[in-house]
């Protein structure tokens, strides 16, 4: 007859510590939301990933209570401060006679984008403010374009099409700017489509230039995964964040990056605070 082998103590406690580690591991790992998602006193993370420490609220935190503002810059109410006036303001610096953004963009569908997409502002200061509409106001000729001007020729060149197998270009589809923040190329088009819930953006790049409240919201998401945590460096760092080819390596700016930062400086005042340093890229 066989007996049943009896587990001494020390026997168990390899048992023990292997149990231990597996429940440590369990605890500590960040819980992944594809879409964010996480508790109202947790940080989305650049990765995905939702926590309360710096790690999660710090560089590239994409939701929540996030640590966004530079030194001395109090957050504010994003819809406090974008006023309608401050936002038509910037419209009707328009002078362009073929004009498809007014109309298009308007305070009330800023403000709807905002509200679907509350990370933008819900750490949000009134520099951050100026520089988000600073690079709007290049990127679209005041709120004027909805989409690149010369477009459509750059995708039949094979522009803004990159080799990417995660997000690989669709035929017949054109990945160049739509939106305040002009969304472009294959590898920015796939997760934001993801990322907010819009289905598939590289087969239909164009419900950017068509939902007038997804132009925003593509613009946000730009904005907050490629661009925020730069600012925190200054204006400068942003120029080169959104567009890189502006960035002429330390000397004078480009007449594009001098607009972005002549742009930056005006809605500063408009907003009664400080550029601060590091302007240029």
């Amino acid at each position: 007859m066989k007996y049943a082998k009896t587990t001494s103590r020390n026997d168990q406690f390899p048992i023990l510590l292997t149990t231990l580690f597996f429940l440590i591991l369990t605890v500590s790992k960040p819980v992944a939301s594809q879409n964010c998602g996480c508790a109202s006193d947790s940080c989305c993370s650049k990765d995905g990933y939702c926590g309360a420490t710096d790690a999660y609220c710090g560089e590239g935190c994409r939701e929540g209570p996030c640590k966004n503002s530079g030194p001395g810059d109090p957050t504010v109410s994003l819809e406090e401060t974008v006023t309608p006036e401050f936002f038509n303001s910037i419209l009707s610096q328009a002078t362009e006679g073929n004009c498809p953004g007014k109309g298009f963009y308007t305070h009330e569908t800023f403000m709807a984008a905002a509200n679907a997409y509350p990370s933008f502002g819900s750490s949000i200061s009134k520099r951050e403010i100026a520089a988000f509409f600073a690079h709007v106001a290049q990127e679209t000729g005041f709120l004027c374009h909805i989409e690149e001007v010369d477009g459509p020729a750059k995708a039949a060149r094979g522009e803004y099409c990159e080799a990417n197998q995660e997000f690989p270009c669709v035929p017949g589809k054109g990945y160049y700017g739509r939106g305040a923040i002009q969304l472009s190329w294959n590898y920015n088009y796939g997760p934001c489509g993801r990322d907010l819930n819009e289905g598939d953006l590289l087969t239909t790049p164009e419900k950017v230039a068509q939902d007038q409240v997804l132009a925003f919201k593509a613009s946000f998401w730009y904005w907050t995964t490629k661009v925020r945590s730069s600012f925190k460096s200054g204006f400068g760092p942003t120029i080169k964040a959104v567009n890189s080819m502006e960035c002429t390596g330390g000397g004078a700016p480009s007449e594009t990056a001098a607009n972005r930062i002549r742009y930056f400086q005006d809605y500063c005042t408009k907003l009664d605070v400080q550029p601060g340093e590091n302007l240029n890229c």
